[in-house]
Parts: C-alpha cells; structure tokens; sequence
C-alpha cells in the first residue's frame, strides 16, 4: 500500500488570501461604479444645457417663425442630415437613435433631434467641456493606488482576524495530530470557546472518550474471557478425565454429562455476559423473576473444587430463599466470581450467603483485600485501571454492577464483606 504524503494548507493564509482577494474585487467594482458615476455626471450637466438651448430655440422660432441664433459658442443648429459635421454624419445615418459621437482629434459631439421638427438637430461639439474624460488617467491611477492601499489594510486586517479565528482550530489539530486515542485528554472541550470550534471539540471529546472506553472494555474483555471461562472449562475437563479414565455406571455417567451440560451453559451465559459489557449495551434478554437460592447452590457446587482439602464451611442463610427482579445469566455470572473469590481466597473458617434488606451478603474469613484494591473496587471506573489478586474476579462484578444499576460495597478487615444492593431489582414477598 503507497502512502502518499498529504499536503495541509494553512487555514489562516487562505483567510488572508480570499479576504485581500474580496478586498481587490470590492476595490476594482467600487472604482468602476465611481468612473461609471463621473461620466454619467458629466453627460448630465452637458445634456441639461442642450435641453435648455434647444428650449430656447423651439420658443423662438414658435414666437418669430424664424430660428434665432444658438447662444452658445459650442452648439450649432443644422437643418438636414447632409450638413452635419463629417465626425457625426456617417454615424448618426448609421445609428438614427444615438446622441453621443467620437470624431477626429478627441471631438466629442452631443446631437440632440428637436421636438416636431423634422431634420432639424442642435450639435454640440463639447470637446473643451469636458472635465472626467482630461484626467482620466489620473483618475484611474488614483483609484489603482487606492485599491493597493486597501489592499495592504485589508492584509493586515485579515492576518490579525486569521490568527484570532484560527489559533483556537490549530490548537485543537496540534491536541489530535497523530497522537493515540488513550493519550488524549479526558478534558480538552472547555478551553475552547462556546462556538463552532467549541461543538467540534466538545463533539471530539465525546467521540475520543467513547473510543478509549471502547478499548478498554476490549482490554477487559479479553482479560475477563480468560478469567471467567476457566471454571467450566476445568469442570468439563475433569468431568472427561473421569469419564475416560474408568469405566462409569449408566448413572454416574448421566452425571458426568449434566455436569458437561452445566458448565457448557455457564460459558454461553458467562459469554453473553461479557459481550453485554464488552459492547456496553442492554441486553436483548429480558429481566424476570429469579429463584436466588438455585443460583447460590449451583455456583456453589461449581465452584466446589476449590475448597477441596481446605477445612471451611459454606453456610447459606434461609433468607436466600427469595426472588430478584433481574436477568438470570448475568445474576450466575455475580455469583460466580464472588464465591469463587470467597473460596480461593478463605483457607480456614467459613463462607456465609445471606439476603437481607434487599442485599445479597457474602462474608469469608479469608485474609481480606488490600485496602487500595478495596478502594477501586468501590469507586467508580477509571480509564486504565486493574485490579490483581483478589480484586481481578471484582474487575467484573464491578463492571457488571454498574451496568446494571446495582450498588456494590466492600468492607474487608479480618475477613471480607461484600453486599451487592439490587435496588428495584427485588419483589415484595
């Protein structure tokens, strides 16, 4: 695969550059209107004095019945389109509806045809009375300047705006380029401000955050598949070795296989499970009322070989004998670890069940935990953390919990403690 070098253009040199473009198309408009408005101001004043001699000369030839003489030095009267001036003859004959003419030598002539008199035409050959069309030149050298000076402020004006509207976008780019999603930032949104660059980096804040939660339901995932499908694998391991190694009676054998059963559905439930938290998503399985007590035995002998030659009791409370509002998988899948955490970790003494108030309590005599793994267990998840020893089976039952609204407690001293609250999760009796 070719990787092709991919070449960025600076976002506050493409504001300097449109605005100085914007600032030299505005200029050469704004020039033109301004030259349009000059000359149309000229042929205004020009036009305004043939009217007002051409006035003059209707009156006069309507009082005496004879043309009166044109006052103005620069208009002459012509009766017929043959004596017009050779600047305009030609052209007018040509163009019978046009007013203004160019001759020779930079003439300029204004022709206007009066009112109810046919072949009769005032010319004015305003050549001297111009004023725009004389500094020209320098009009538009003025304007050309101008422009170059606008140009040079408008530079400045949008180098000052570019870095200002872009300092906070390159400071976001510099906070992402090529750094790993679980480098970034936790919190980077509110320094930014409460515009579109701040939606885009609250936006990328949310979306970097679901990406480093997703990898680190990945990392425990892969931790928890092997920590938890240990159990029936053993199980069904040594339920073969047994079933191979000697010869079984038909009864002893229908054990084996419901054992080989169990442990197959404990991984699937256990699977589920895991996938429910590895995706952080509801599950599709409805909650329904449980038998807690079934589950509590089935863990129990599940996960009886770790007690083997170990002189500690197991005592279930009758409280247990009750229902939870809950899903079954995930409910084994709790009890599964905190027994089995219960059982490696106590080598004298007893393991205790018991349901009160809504909480399911399981008390050992083991060593206990180790306060800063009790305090991660309680408190809420952090981005990166595990627990090891006894904390590592709580890694799950506290992701678990908090997946579903349940509340865990831990109190270990001489011993351990853990009451798992399950809220609204519990029927009335």
């Amino acid at each position: 695969m070719n990787n092709k070098t991919i070449n960025f253009h600076s976002l506050s040199r493409r504001i300097v550059a449109q605005f100085c473009i914007f600032t030299l198309v505005m200029s050469a408009i704004y020039g033109l209107f301004c030259f349009m408005l000059l000359y149309n101001l000229e042929d205004n004043f020009i036009e305004r004095e043939i009217l007002q001699e051409a006035s003059y000369l209707t009156s006069g030839y309507q009082q005496t019945a004879q043309w009166p003489e044109v006052r103005n030095a620069y208009m002459t009267l012509y009766f017929s389109k043959s004596k017009l001036p050779d600047d305009v003859r030609q052209q007018f004959i040509e163009e019978p509806n046009r007013k203004e003419f160019y001759g020779a030598q930079e003439r300029h002539y204004h022709l206007y045809t009066l009112p109810e008199h046919q072949n009769v035409y005032l010319v004015a050959e305003v050549s001297e009375k111009l004023l725009v069309r004389p500094i020209r030149d320098g009009v538009l050298k003025f304007l050309l300047i101008s422009g170059v000076m606008l140009t040079l402020v408008a530079f400045v004006i949008a180098w000052m705006l570019g870095r200002k509207t872009a300092r906070p976008l390159k400071q976001l780019a510099d906070l992402v380029d090529g750094v790993a999603p679980e480098h970034i930032p936790d919190s980077f949104a509110h320094q930014f401000p409460h515009n579109e660059i701040g939606i885009l980096a609250r936006t990328l804040e949310n979306s970097m955050q679901q990406i480093n939660q997703a990898l680190e339901r990945e990392k425990c995932f892969t931790r928890d598949v092997s920590h938890e499908l240990r159990t029936p694998l053993a199980i069904i391991k040594n339920a073969l070795e047994v079933y191979q190694g000697t010869s079984v009676a038909k009864e002893d054998a229908k054990n084996i296989v419901g054992r080989i059963a169990d442990a197959s559905m404990q991984m699937e439930q256990t699977v589920t499970t895991l996938l429910i938290l590895a995706r952080e998503e509801q599950t599709s399985i409805k909650k329904a009322s449980v038998k807690l007590l079934p589950l509590i035995e089935q863990s129990i002998i599940d996960h009886s070989h770790i007690l083997a030659g170990k002189p500690v009791e197991v005592v279930v409370n009758d409280n247990c004998d009750t229902q939870v509002f809950a899903q079954q998988g995930m409910l084994k899948v709790l009890l599964d670890n905190l027994l089995s955490n219960a059982f490696q970790y106590t080598d004298l003494g007893e393991v205790k069940v018991s349901y009160v108030d809504d909480q399911l309590i399981i008390e050992d005599t083991g060593p206990g935990i180790e306060p800063y793994i009790s305090a991660r267990v309680t408190e809420p998840a952090v981005k990166g953390s595990q627990s090891t020893g006894y904390g590592f089976g709580l890694s799950i039952v506290k992701r678990l919990c908090e997946h579903q609204n349940w509340l865990l407690t831990v109190v270990s001293d001489k011993g351990t403690t853990i009451s798992v609250s399950f809220a609204d999760a519990s029927l009335a009796k």
